[in-house]
């Protein structure tokens, strides 16, 4: 059995839908499993035991691109797949399995996907109220249950791995090092404030932690001011926008624990199995949760929230700006110490 997935554009839930892998090579453990893919969330990936290959999809959010959409599937075409899982619930999705002519497609409706999507199954949010459950269901029969609990995320990071990833970056490995991803994508509102990572950073050097800091090229400046606001002993080390998201997968799996937002590589995180605090502002652990024992949820919970915006609505951002560094800092040291 030779099948395709074509894979979320986001790393987060990249990282969630191999809840939906794993199944699959339970259920058929002959499976060939390629994914059509960004290749920003390509290195996530790699990074699965249960992916063959990466089929690089060159499209930007939004473009339409149909005659390269064709050329990308004439060449799948040749490749012999008999089914396809299309994760996306665009229409854009689901055109080049179906220009590649693979028989079994299949995939939630979404946009009102019919005939594109031919193994079609119709989303039930109350039923399945997490997006890794969502993804998982794509391995039933349409209208069966889904089977629980679904399988955690587990990426592969190995100690030579992580030595080339340090040597590469000309950093040596701290006795205890701990990780800040200060980042979110999604917006300010999902971003704990810097002055806050600050402060757990001035308190964790106390405690003998060296604080490296992790994220995309957009997240330097966030980087920056946590550097600038922390106290100028043991400054923490900012290598936003310094390393690959391979590179940056390596230095998570070697911290003793790590501090993120509501984020992708929050997920990728949990998935190398660190101890882990996931900090939530606007965002809902109910949908997109990080999938590890080893990790620690904190929210304040406030009635404003969760209202998955962007900005916040109110201009005060009570929900991240009134998460206490203390608690963060005790919620670290009892991680550490699991």
């Amino acid at each position: 059995m030779k099948a395709l997935i074509v894979a979320p554009s986001w790393i987060g839930d990249t990282v969630l839908a191999q809840a939906l892998f794993i199944r699959l090579h339970e259920r058929i453990p002959s499976l060939q499993l390629d994914a059509l893919a960004p290749r920003w969330v390509a290195p996530v990936l790699e990074r699965m035991p249960e992916i063959a290959e990466v089929v690089d999809s060159p499209f930007v959010h939004g473009e339409l691109s149909l005659k390269a959409r064709q050329r990308v599937a004439r060449q799948l075409a040749q490749r012999g797949y008999q089914r396809a899982y299309v994760l996306p619930n665009s229409i854009k999705s689901a055109l080049i399995p179906f220009f590649a002519d693979i028989p079994e497609r299949i995939g939630f409706v979404g946009e009102s996907r019919y005939g594109l999507i031919n193994r079609r199954h119709t989303l039930n949010k109350a039923l399945l109220p997490q997006m890794a459950e969502r993804f998982a269901q794509l391995a039933e029969a349409p209208g069966a249950p889904l089977v629980r609990p679904i399988p955690q995320p587990r990426l592969r990071s190995g100690s030579e791995q992580r030595a080339a990833t340090l040597i590469a970056l000309g950093v040596a490995l701290p006795e205890k090092l701990a990780v800040f991803c200060p980042g979110a994508e999604y917006g300010p509102a999902k971003r704990w404030p810097t002055r806050h990572f600050a402060a757990l950073a001035d308190s964790l050097a106390k405690a003998g932690y060296a604080v490296w800091l992790l994220g995309s090229a957009k997240d330097r400046a966030i980087g920056e001011q946590i550097v600038d606001q922390a106290q100028p002993a043991n400054l923490p080390l900012n290598l936003c926008g310094a390393t690959s998201l391979t590179q940056a997968i390596d230095l998570l799996a070697a911290a003793a624990f790590v501090v993120c937002n509501d984020s992708g590589l929050m997920h990728v995180a949990a998935a190398l199995g660190r101890p882990l605090i996931a900090l939530y502002g606007s965002s809902s652990p109910g949908f997109t949760p990080p999938l590890s024992e080893k990790a620690r949820i904190l929210s304040l919970e406030l009635d404003c929230s969760p209202c998955f915006k962007r900005q916040c609505p109110l201009g005060h951002l009570d929900c991240l700006n009134k998460l206490d560094p203390q608690r963060v800092l005790a919620a670290c040291l009892t991680r550490a110490l699991a």
